[in-house]
């Protein structure tokens, strides 16, 4: 298991905040620990919100042969 936060790859991340939304929509789980299960949901997806915008910045660029790129986005 990694032991850094940043050594969590994506999928492993989407595939925890499936798992907690499955939980709290099953509703069985303790008041007390669908509350820490929500907080770290929301952790999680703030996480996964800025990688995936890290990757937008990447691929919204290209590279040309002499070293020049031009951005997609605009």
């Amino acid at each position: 298991m990694p032991t850094k936060k940043e050594d969590v790859k994506f999928e492993d991340q989407l595939a925890e905040l499936e798992e907690i939304v499955r939980k709290l929509e099953n509703g069985d789980v303790a008041l007390e620990d669908a509350i820490k299960e929500f907080q770290n949901g929301m952790k999680l997806s703030e996480s996964l919100k800025k990688t995936l915008d890290e990757a937008e910045k990447v691929l919204v660029k290209a590279v040309g042969k002499d070293g020049a790129e031009t951005n997609f986005s605009e």
